[in-house]
């Protein structure tokens, strides 16, 4: 995703515990971990004399409640099936690590499922798509099928909104944009 906007990188693999803490609102988990993850790689990329970070959190939300990534088949297809026919909030932070500091942005979107079956459920997570996605979903692979709409950003839901990421490499000096100003 960061190639289609003009940006290189390269990953830098950092362990970070996305558990939610007690009491946590949605915002404030997925905030809190791609801050976490921003400067975990940081610290990881420290040789890397300066070189900013860029990291992303999401979390799908159903009634004030976390969706985080399925335990299992069961698990997923719970959470499909709570989803079903519904609609729910896709909350993704990014964090930009670079020497002057940290700076996130918040991605707010709202995801309507059409109603799912059991059967659609189960052969889903057999594809092996949902098993380490936030929801037990991939918007850009096959529950597509399940999206009756989608208010907000699409890049958003999969993981990595470009337009805040854009706007915060812009105001970080980092925009990879050629041949065109910048306001």
């Amino acid at each position: 995703m960061l190639q289609q906007i003009g940006v290189s990188f390269r990953v830098v693999r950092a362990a970070v515990d996305e558990a939610a803490l007690p009491g946590e609102a949605s915002a404030a988990y997925v905030a809190r971990l791609a801050a976490a993850k921003a400067d975990a790689g940081w610290e990881r990329s420290r040789d890397a004399s300066g070189v900013p970070v860029l990291a992303a959190d999401t979390a799908v939300v159903l009634d004030g409640k976390i969706l985080g990534k399925p335990a299992d088949r069961q698990d997923a297809e719970d959470m499909l099936l709570q989803l079903s026919g519904r609609t729910h909030e896709v909350l993704t932070a990014i964090a930009l690590r670079t020497p002057g500091g940290l700076h996130s942005r918040i991605s707010r979107s709202e995801v309507t499922f059409r109603a799912i079956a059991a059967g659609e459920a189960r052969s889903y997570w057999e594809t092996g798509e949902p098993c380490d996605k936030a929801g037990a979903y991939a918007i850009q692979g096959r529950a597509a099928i399940f999206i009756a709409d989608l208010r907000g950003s699409y890049s958003g839901v999969m993981g990595l909104p470009l337009f805040e990421t854009a706007e915060l490499l812009t105001k970080a000096g980092l925009s990879q944009w050629h041949g065109s100003e910048q306001p």
